[in-house]
C-alpha cells in the first residue's frame, strides 16, 4: 500500500484513520480557505478538499494525499466554526429542533490520480434551552467545531436522529474513505 498523508490536523480525522488501521503521517499546509462566490455546500468542502490536498501534494508526491473539509449546513447556508461564545450559542439556538446537514468532501491524490467526492449526513436535534447551550459552550468543546458542536463527544445529547453515515458527522466518512484509497491505489500500480 502506498503511503498515506492526511492533510488535516483534526484530532478526530486521525483517531478514524487509525481505527480503520491505516498508516498515514500527518502535513497540513495553510490554505486560503475563501470559498468561490456561488459554491454549493457540496461544491465548497470538495473545492477546499482538494485545495488542503494539492497544496500537501506539492511538496510531497511520493504519498497518496487525504484532504478533507466538513461543513454544517442550515437552510442552504454553510455554519463553519464559531467566531466566538455568543456565536457558538447562536449556532446551537439555530439548530435547536430542527434537521441540518453535515457535509464532509474528501479528496484522495497522488500525482495525475485523484479522487474528489462528498458524502451529506442528516442530524435533527431536540429543542435546547439557552441555557443549555451555554453550558456546553463553557465546555470550550464547540470551539473548534463546524456548526458549533462535536456529536462524538458532550454534544452528543442534542442529537435527536440521524440519517445517513455517523462518521460522516465526525469528520471523516471512513468506509468510503477506504474503498476510494483502494480505487486510486489500484489505479496507480496499473501505471
Amino acid at each position: 500500500m502506498d503511503r498515506v498523508i492526511l492533510a488535516s490536523s483534526s484530532p478526530r480525522r486521525q483517531e478514524l484513520l487509525s481505527q480503520a488501521d491505516i498508516k498515514y503521517s500527518l502535513c497540513v499546509k495553510n490554505i486560503d480557505e475563501t470559498i468561490p462566490e456561488g459554491y454549493t455546500p457540496e461544491q465548497a468542502v470538495e473545492y477546499l478538499a482538494r485545495e488542503k490536498a494539492e497544496a500537501v501534494s506539492e511538496i510531497n508526491d511520493e504519498a497518496v494525499i487525504i484532504g478533507a473539509d466538513t461543513v454544517v449546513v442550515l437552510d442552504g447556508n454553510i455554519l463553519g466554526k464559531p467566531k466566538n461564545t455568543e456565536d457558538a450559542i447562536n449556532m446551537l439556538l439555530s439548530l435547536s429542533g430542527r434537521e441540518h446537514q453535515v457535509i464532509t468532501g474528501v479528496c484522495l491524490t497522488k500525482g495525475k490520480h485523484s479522487r474528489v467526492f462528498h458524502v451529506t449526513s442528516k442530524v435533527k436535534f431536540y429543542e435546547i434551552s439557552y441555557t443549555e447551550a451555554l453550558h456546553y459552550v463553557k465546555t470550550g468543546e464547540p470551539m473548534d467545531k463546524a456548526g458549533g458542536y462535536g456529536i462524538q463527544g458532550k454534544g452528543c445529547v442534542f442529537v435527536e436522529s440521524i440519517e445517513g453515515d455517523y462518521y460522516n458527522i465526525v469528520g471523516l466518512p471512513i468506509a468510503r474513505v477506504v474503498k476510494e484509497l483502494k480505487k486510486i491505489q489500484g489505479e496507480i500500480s496499473d501505471d
